[in-house]
């Protein structure tokens, strides 16, 4: 007799198949192998009393604290530890209890069919200007051509162009400027019709130079702003692009300046939704959302953002992420810019394993190879 000890993260439905389990009985498992982690705040005791019981019912449990049975507080942070298949059926249970507890249905119905992708894009990089925090990005019109190329050849399947720096306290840059800065790039693409050979993003929030863009192949609108501004959300929807809504908390000018968050997650999933909203009501159709590294954030809330990025999975919506040799990695272990790599890697990897669609880099080979082992992994 041998006795393995397997991953959590295998791959549960092919290791069932290889063991000859009825077809029926595949899904069933499976979804018995895949346990949640889920933190309720402020539950109605009664509610945290129903769901305990609830929970303890059907083999999944609720971590509560002490005194929530006799009622010392009337109002209770709890953690629900629960199977897949045990989260589904507590989200239907719920729906006829007291307390609140109907609304938690809803959402607990929310995270157990929200899915990870099947496949993570790459979008590389391209600066126009001469103040991006990482100079190897930085490319002049006559350069930003062969960089694309290479980057295409090395297996990105996105190009984001920005004629703006928005690290930290970045200059401010006219409308005049950002379009005389990636014109002749866009002008480029759209001789040369790479954009025939990928997709083409435009990292602006000026109508004027998003407008260029997507009338010269791009059909991506990364927007920092998070849609602030109606113009570029009847721009993305008269041109039929893809939104990228990005969240921030203040300007790149004051974003670094003590930026605080009453629950980080919940915070952006309120923000998210209510931009999910906006470009909606324009007519916006293809929405990804960007929880935004680095922007206005701490290392704590930047680490946090990515270990839990499936939170926002429930919103349906593709995520990006864009780690690439932010300052954050120096905050964790000494590193300049250059030396980055394998930090932005790790993290990004992480991104990928809790949900991530897409990872905005600067260095694609690295990240494709990376990618690559990852998903070989994942397929044992």
């Amino acid at each position: 007799m041998l006795t393995e000890k397997l991953s959590l993260t295998s791959d549960a439905k092919k290791l069932l198949k290889e063991l000859g389990v009825d077809g029926g009985g595949v899904n069933i498992l499976a979804s018995k192998m895949h346990s949640h982690i889920i933190s309720i705040k402020d539950l109605h005791v009664g509610a945290a009393n129903i769901l305990k019981q609830d929970a303890l019912s059907i083999g999944a449990d609720l971590a509560v604290p002490r005194g929530t049975v006799i009622a010392k507080t009337q109002f209770v942070d709890v953690i629900l530890i629960a199977t897949q298949k045990q989260l589904e059926i507590l989200a239907k249970k719920e729906l006829a209890q007291p307390f609140g507890l109907k609304e938690l249905a809803k959402n607990l119905k929310e995270i157990a069919q929200a899915k990870k992708p099947q496949k993570t894009q790459v979008m590389g990089i391209i600066n126009a200007n001469d103040d991006s925090f990482y100079a190897q990005s930085r490319f002049s019109s006559k350069e930003a051509v062969n960089a694309i190329v290479k980057m295409i050849e090395e297996g990105a399947e996105i190009i984001d162009i920005g004629g703006v720096s928005s690290r930290p306290n970045a200059a401010l840059v006219s409308a005049a400027e950002e379009m005389q800065r990636v014109q002749p790039i866009l002008d480029a693409i759209k001789n040369e019709k790479l954009y025939e050979r990928a997709a083409f993003s435009i990292d602006s929030y000026t109508p004027e130079v998003i407008e260029y863009a997507l009338n010269s192949g791009f059909h991506i609108v990364n927007d920092i702003t998070g849609l602030a501004n109606d113009a570029v959300c009847k721009l993305c929807a008269s041109y039929n692009a893809k939104a990228v809504i990005m969240h921030m908390q203040g300007t790149p000018q004051t974003m670094q300046k003590e930026p605080k968050y009453e629950s980080i997650l919940s915070d952006i999933s309120i923000f998210f939704e209510e931009r999910i909203q906006k470009a909606e009501s324009f007519g916006v159709k293809d929405i990804i959302l960007d929880v935004g590294i680095g922007f206005g954030k701490t290392l704590e809330d930047n680490l946090r953002l990515i270990k839990n990025l499936e939170h926002f999975l429930t919103l349906n919506k593709p995520l990006l992420v864009g780690a690439s040799r932010k300052s954050l990695i120096n905050a964790v272990t000494p590193a300049d810019v250059f030396q980055r790599l394998a930090g932005t890697l790790a993290l990004h990897l992480a991104a990928y394993e809790n949900g991530a669609s897409i990872l905005r880099v600067h260095d694609v080979k690295e990240h494709v190879q990376a990618l690559q082992v990852k998903t070989a992994l994942d397929k044992i």
